[in-house]
């Protein structure tokens, strides 16, 4: 007599299987086997994946809130006003003759090289330096030595145009190849680099031409950072022109950056959540070292100052930034600062996108720096107003509260290589898998893996979906970081952000929706197991022999397809772990 089904339709296939049976008798014995429970109805399948979506659910919401990081980016919208909009430098001219200016001289311009040794491991880089003087300005001059910002500038690809109208205006300018060694932009050395900037000096400090009582220098973006050590190396430094200067640490600095960018492009709130947790980490784990430099410090504006800024420039702050130096130069005892702010110009005062070639400085900024350092250089007591030009602005505060977590750290660092590891275990077993099915088909030896009850569907099915789910949270990100690089390069954001905003809530709800998914593929596992009389204490007898050996199988009767289950469970489970740990469970 056969048993009756009982489930819904969906099931009948599968359920063939673990139908109920009335107790068979076995020949010659008198003894009967076991009769199997019936297949579970709709209900008690809801009633029993629910708890479990509830635990899995709970976990992943548990992990994104621990792993969540505050940081206080109030007050918002600072402003700082200028006494004046009228940028123009002007000094008592005390000499009886007219200073010279942007033309004045022609320029001559010729090469050397230096030995850059860096004292930390002792690597020699063979440094290009670039040396341009004013053709017939005699001796006693001034000089400039100029400082790469972020990236890997050259003697013969930066600077070109402004310390060219340094020299035109008397100077003797010096620009070198970017000292880097063997480092990277997350592993530069800074107090060696200041090392090699402070040898250039001397270089020009060496020369006849030159007074070795007047050499400044011209730092821009991240070479503010190395100045800041630079004047603590060499405190007989003239003068010094800062553009768009870094006055904070690395950490808060591009924390800064990173959060106010994030929105300036349009990113969903999520993303920049994720701010929050990459400036969170202890770097020193990595060993990089450059999160939290000791570069606030009164000796690195304690020398005259002329800092500029833009009204596009996305990446500094300008308001506190300002602030912050002006603190440091009055407790160094220097009044001596004169502020610019452009408008229009973006974070190297030029105009426009910087990507684009032969784009040109803010209209008056290289006249009035070089107004600036003519008058400064020779000495004379400056006439316009100090702080001039358009009103700073701040969209955010600083996150000074954010700091080294060791212990996030490990987290996200053990979370990520287990995710990376699992991935590759499973890909590997997947192309095996892939193999093992094709040879069977050839060679029609029957099914290569032998899923039952749907499993393989299941898991083919998650495992595509997680992985989509994954492709599109990369694609989001990269589209947030490129829209933040045509920011930084001077570009408008897009008018509608796209994929940036909404495939943060997309992949929330994917996500959600996985997790129902797995625990309806868990529920099922159970059921299964109850029905082979596994899922009991004690266990029926045999039962897990059975299971073991293939003849009554839970997942599948091939051992190789229950740990290609396995495994890629365990993978897509980290997936979804590198999700929470990013906030994605965050609702």
């Amino acid at each position: 007599m056969t048993g009756q089904h009982v489930g819904n339709n969906a099931d009948h296939h599968t359920d063939r299987q673990a139908s109920p049976k009335k107790a068979d008798q076995h020949p010659g014995t008198g003894r009967q086997t076991q009769q199997e429970p019936a297949a579970w109805s709709r209900g008690h399948r809801l009633a029993v994946s629910v708890p479990i979506f509830i635990i899995l659910l709970g976990i992943l919401v548990g992990v994104s809130h621990i792993t969540a990081v505050s940081a206080n980016i109030q007050p918002t919208g600072q402003t700082m006003s200028m006494l004046t909009g009228d940028t123009t430098v002007t000094f008592n001219n005390t000499t009886g003759r007219a200073l010279p200016s942007v033309g004045t001289y022609k320029v001559t311009q010729r090469y050397i090289t230096i030995n850059a040794k860096r004292p930390s491991t002792g690597e020699i880089q063979h440094i290009r330096v670039l040396i341009r003087e004013p053709k017939g300005a005699g001796s006693n001059r001034p000089g400039v030595v100029f400082m790469h910002g972020a990236g890997y500038g050259t003697c013969d690809n930066s600077f070109g145009d402004v310390a060219y109208s340094l020299s035109s205006a008397g100077f003797v300018t010096a620009v070198i190849d970017k000292p880097v060694w063997s480092t990277t932009d997350i592993t530069r050395d800074y107090p060696a680099s200041a090392k090699i900037y402070d040898q250039t000096i001397n270089y020009l400090r060496s020369l006849n031409q030159v007074n070795a009582a007047k050499v400044g220098i011209y730092a821009t973006s991240e070479s503010t950072w190395i100045s800041s050590y630079l004047l603590r190396l060499d405190p007989k430094i003239a003068f010094q022109v800062l553009l768009s200067p870094m006055v904070f640490s690395p950490r808060q600095s591009l924390g800064f950056l990173a959060s106010q960018d994030f929105t300036l492009v349009g990113a969903h709130s999520g993303y920049q959540s994720i701010v929050r947790r990459v400036f969170d980490m202890d770097g020193t784990l990595f060993g990089l070292k450059n999160f939290d430099l000791d570069i606030e410090r009164p000796a690195a504006y304690s020398i005259p100052t002329f800092v500029a800024y833009g009204s596009k420039d996305v990446m500094t702050a300008q308001v506190e930034g300002a602030r912050e130096i002006l603190d440091l130069a009055h407790r160094s005892g220097n009044w001596d600062v004169t502020i610019r702010s452009y408008p229009v110009a973006n974070h190297v005062l030029r105009l426009g996108n910087e990507a684009d070639s032969g784009t040109g400085f803010a209209d008056d900024y290289v006249k009035d720096m070089v107004s600036w350092s003519v008058g400064t250089a020779a000495g004379l007591e400056q006439t316009s107003e100090r702080a001039a030009g358009t009103m700073l602005y701040q969209s955010i505060a600083v996150p000074k509260d954010l700091h080294a977590d060791r212990g996030l750290t490990l987290y996200g660092a053990w979370i990520h290589i287990a995710m990376v590891v699992t991935l590759l275990l499973t890909l590997m077993i997947g192309i095996v898998a892939l193999i093992r099915k094709i040879v069977f088909i050839i060679r029609r030896k029957g099914p290569a893996l032998g899923f039952k009850y749907g499993f393989g569907g299941a898991l083919l099915t998650l495992t595509i979906t997680t992985l989509a789910t994954f492709l599109l949270f990369c694609g989001g990100l990269g589209q947030v970081v490129m829209g933040i690089v045509q920011l930084a390069w001077g570009g408008a954001p897009a008018e509608d952000p796209g994929m940036m905003y909404w495939s943060w809530p997309v992949i929330q709800v994917v996500c959600t929706l996985v997790v129902w998914a797995w625990s309806r593929v868990f529920t099922r596992l159970i059921e299964v197991a109850k029905t082979r009389g596994l899922a009991q204490l004690p266990p029926r007898k045999g039962a897990i022999g059975d299971v073991v050996s293939g003849r009554e199988p839970v997942l599948a009767s091939k051992r190789f397809a229950r740990v290609l289950f396995w495994v890629t469970a365990f993978a897509m489970f980290h997936v979804l772990l590198f999700f929470a740990f990013w906030g994605l469970f965050i609702y």
